[in-house]
């Protein structure tokens, strides 16, 4: 059970740089000078794809603790 904690502390809190662009975005923000704009759009794609995962997540731990618990006679 700690090891399962501890994996799941690690993976919300470790963070993966990703090129998460559409092609029509990344053409416009490869134009720019210096890039900071491309990189807080990027990062903004990024935040916005992690929310239905985490949702989904705590939906099937919800499921699971749910049923997962011993019934008892």
């Amino acid at each position: 059970m700690k090891h399962r904690v501890l994996f799941i502390v690690f993976t919300l809190f470790t963070f993966v740089t990703t090129n998460a662009q559409c092609a029509m975005c990344r053409a416009v923000l490869e134009s720019e000078e210096g890039q900071s704009t491309a990189k807080g759009v990027n990062d903004g794609i990024v935040y916005l794809m992690i929310i239905p995962y985490v949702l989904i997540a705590g939906i099937g731990i919800a499921i699971y603790t749910r049923f997962s618990k011993k019934k008892e006679i």
